[in-house]
C-alpha cells in the first residue's frame, strides 16, 4: 500500500479502536546537519550517498526507518531521518551529535549536528486566533467555530467493512467517537457528485482530488468544544498504526495529516449548498441520461435502417451474382459445345489421316524392309562415327557447361535464369525421350504383327508344300542314302539368297533420304524460326537426322536377327523332316 511501512515495534502504541485494530504511535523523527567544507576545486562534488552511508554506520548499534536529504547548500546538508520509537531517536541523537565525519578526497572534516525534528501541528493558539481575527465566521453557529477536524492521506483499507476499496462511514464515525460525541461528518470520497462540484470559495465549497483510492480526507465535527480539543491534542505528534487480523499480526504504519478546518466546510450554509448542488448535478444526470437514452434508441433505430439497407443491397449483389453466373455458365456450355466439334473434327481428320498412312506403310514395308537389310552394315559404321563424334561433342559441352557454371557462381541472378532455361530443356528432352521411347515401343508393335503375319504365311505354305509333296514321301532307313539331286525343280532346296550388298545401295540411299525427307523439313522450320525462338525450342537438322539413323539401325538390327532366326529354322526343318523349297 502507498504511504504505509512495516511497523517492527508496538511498544509505544496508544490504542485507538480495537476492534478495527487501529492505534497511534508517537512520530520519532530527527534532523541531522552537516556542515560541508568549501571545494576548492572546479568540478569536485560531494556525494549524497556517501554521506548517509557514514550517517547510518556512526549510528549503529541503531538504525533508521528512513533517512531522506531535505535541504542542500554550498555551506550545510540537512537530513531527516526516522526511527521506531522515541527512546532510540535519543539514542540515535547521542551518537550523532557533535561528531565528525571524513569524506573520501576532502582532507577537512565534517562536523555533524543531530536533534529531535519538531512535528508540525497546529495549537491552540493557532486556532483561536484564526477564528477570533476571522470576519466571516460567526462562532455562535456550528462550522464556523474550533469544531471540525480535517484529516488527509488515511488509509481507505483499514477503514472499510466490506467493499475494500472504499471506506465505512460507520466504522470511521465510531473511531472518531473515542473523543467525544459526533455531530456532523463527511467523507467526499463517497460522494459521486463532489467530482464535478465547482469551486466556490466565497460560498464556502471546494473541491477535492480523486487520483487514487488508497487514501481518502475526512471532515469530523464534534457536538463539543472539549471533544474538539482532545481530539487535537491526541492526534498531535502521532501517525496510525494498524496491526493486522491475521496469523503473521504485521503492524503499518502510516502518516496522517491534521489541521482544524479553516473552510467552513461542515456549516449549516455549505452543507445546504453542496445538497442543492448535488440534486442539480442529479437532475442533470437524469436529463442526461434521458438523453443518452434517446440517442441510445435513435442509434438502434439508425443501425437497424442500415442493416435493413445493407441485407437490401446484399440481395440484389446477390441477384446480380447470380445473373451473372448464369450468363456465365450459358457461355461456358456453348465453349464446351464449340470444342467438342472441333475435337470431332480433328478426330475424324486425325483417324483418316492414320488409314491413308497405314495403307502406305503397307505399300512400303517390304520396300523399306529390303533397304534396311542393304543398309545395315553402312549404318553400324555410321552411327560408330556418330557415336564418336557425340561423345567429342558432349566432352566439349560439359566443358562449356562448367564454364557456364562457374560463370552461374560469380552472377547470381544470371545463374538463376540459366538453371531456369535448363530446366525448361531438360524437360523438353525427357519428353522427347518419353515420345521416342513411346514411338519405339509402337514400331517394336508393328514389326512384330507384320513378323506374325509372315510367320502365317510361311506356315500355310509349307502346308500346301507338305500336302503337295505326300505322294512322293522317300522312306528313309539306314543301308538306303536318299537322293536329292532327283528332286524337281519346283521342291529343290535352295540356300537362302543372302541380301543385296549394301555398300552398292548404302551411300546412295542415304543421300536420297536426306533430300527428299531432312532438307524439305529443315526449309519449312526455318519458316517457322520465328515461332520457335521465342518459345525456346531451338532446332537442329542434323540432330534429327541423328535420330532417323539411330532409329533405322535399331530396325535393320531387329530385321537382321529375324532373318537369322529364318534361316536356321528353315535348315534343320530340312534336316530332320522333308525338305522345304525355298520359294523368292
Amino acid at each position: 500500500m502507498a504511504g504505509t511501512t512495516l511497523c517492527t515495534d508496538t511498544s509505544e502504541a496508544v490504542e485507538l479502536f480495537k476492534a478495527q485494530g487501529l492505534y497511534l504511535k508517537p512520530i520519532a523523527k530527527l534532523t541531522v546537519c552537516v556542515q560541508l567544507p568549501k571545494l576548492k576545486e572546479m568540478g569536485k562534488s560531494i556525494s549524497n550517498w556517501e554521506v548517509m552511508e557514514k550517517i547510518k554506520r556512526m549510528a549503529k548499534p541503531h538504525s533508521f526507518v528512513s533517512l531522506k536529504i531535505i535541504k542542500s547548500t554550498m555551506e550545510f546538508m540537512r537530513l531527516e531521518g526516522e526511527a521506531e520509537t522515541k527512546t532510540e531517536i535519543k539514542a540515535i541523537i547521542q551518537c550523532l551529535d557533535g561528531r565528525t565525519i571524513k569524506l573520501s578526497g576532502f582532507p577537512e572534516v565534517l562536523k555533524v549536528k543531530a536533534a529531535e525534528a519538531k512535528v508540525s501541528h497546529p495549537s491552540q493558539h493557532d486556532w483561536d486566533s484564526f477564528f477570533r481575527d476571522a470576519k466571516n465566521m460567526n462562532e455562535m453557529k456550528p462550522g464556523e467555530r474550533p469544531d471540525t477536524i480535517h484529516v488527509k492521506d488515511l488509509p481507505t483499507k483499514w477503514f472499510s467493512h466490506r467493499q475494500k476499496d472504499r471506506p465505512s462511514e460507520q466504522v470511521v464515525k465510531r473511531v472518531f467517537e473515542n473523543f467525544g460525541e459526533v455531530r456532523c461528518l463527511d467523507i467526499p470520497m463517497l460522494d459521486p457528485y463532489r467530482k464535478e462540484m465547482t469551486a466556490v470559495k466565497s460560498n464556502g465549497l471546494q473541491t477535492f482530488s480523486f487520483n487514487t483510492g488508497i487514501t481518502f480526507d475526512l471532515y469530523v465535527q464534534y457536538k463539543e468544544y472539549i471533544s474538539f480539543v482532545k481530539a487535537m491534542d491526541s492526534l498531535r505528534g502521532m501517525k496510525l498504526l494498524y496491526v493486522a487480523d491475521d496469523e503473521e499480526e504485521k503492524a503499518y504504519t502510516s502518516c496522517i495529516k491534521v489541521d482544524f478546518d479553516k473552510t467552513k466546510h461542515l456549516s449549516d450554509r455549505s452543507i445546504k449548498k453542496r445538497r442543492m448542488e448535488r440534486e442539480k448535478l442529479e437532475q442533470l444526470e437524469r436529463e442526461r441520461e434521458e438523453k443518452v437514452r434517446k440517442e441510445r434508441e435513435e442509434e438502434e433505430k439508425r443501425i437497424e435502417e442500415e442493416k435493413r439497407k445493407k441485407e437490401e443491397e446484399e440481395k440484389e449483389k446477390e441477384r446480380k451474382r447470380v445473373e451473372k453466373l448464369e450468363k456465365r455458365e450459358k457461355r461456358r456450355r456453348e465453349r464446351e459445345e464449340k470444342r467438342r466439334l472441333k475435337a470431332q473434327e480433328r478426330k475424324r481428320l486425325e483417324e483418316e489421316r492414320q488409314y491413308q498412312a497405314k495403307i502406305q506403310m503397307e505399300e512400303r514395308r517390304f520396300l523399306v524392309a529390303q533397304r534396311k537389310l542393304e543398309s545395315i552394315r553402312l549404318l553400324g559404321e555410321l552411327f560408330s562415327r556418330i557415336k564418336a563424334e557425340k561423345l567429342s561433342n558432349d566432352l566439349v559441352q560439359r566443358e562449356l557447361e562448367l564454364e557456364v557454371e562457374r560463370r552461374k557462381q560469380l552472377e547470381e541472378e544470371k545463374r538463376i535464369k540459366e538453371d531456369m532455361k535448363k530446366r525448361k530443356l531438360e524437360a523438353k528432352k525427357r519428353r522427347k525421350e518419353e515420345l521416342r521411347h513411346h514411338e519405339t515401343e509402337l514400331r517394336e508393335k508393328i514389326l512384330k504383327n507384320w513378323k506374325d503375319k509372315e510367320e502365317k504365311k510361311e506356315e500355310e505354305m509349307r502346308e500346301r508344300l507338305r500336302k503337295r509333296l505326300q505322294g512322293k514321301k522317300i522312306l528313309k532307313s539306314a543301308a538306303v542314302k536318299p537322293n536329292f539331286t532327283k528332286v524337281t525343280a519346283s521342291s529343290e532346296v535352295r540356300p537362302a539368297p543372302s541380301p543385296p550388298d549394301w555398300r552398292q545401295r548404302g551411300e546412295e540411299w542415304i543421300r536420297e533420304e536426306y533430300q527428299n525427307k531432312v532438307l524439305p523439313k529443315d526449309r519449312r522450320l526455318k519458316k517457322q524460326a520465328g515461332h520457335r525462338l521465342h518459345k525456346g525450342m531451338p532446332y537442329n537438322p542434323h540432330m534429327e537426322w541423328k535420330k532417323r539413323l539411330k532409329r533405322k539401325e535399331s530396325e535393320m538390327r531387329r530385321w537382321k536377327e529375324w532373318m537369322e532366326w529364318k534361316k536356321q529354322f528353315l535348315y534343320w526343318k530340312h534336316k530332320f523332316s522333308i525338305p522345304v523349297p525355298y520359294v523368292d
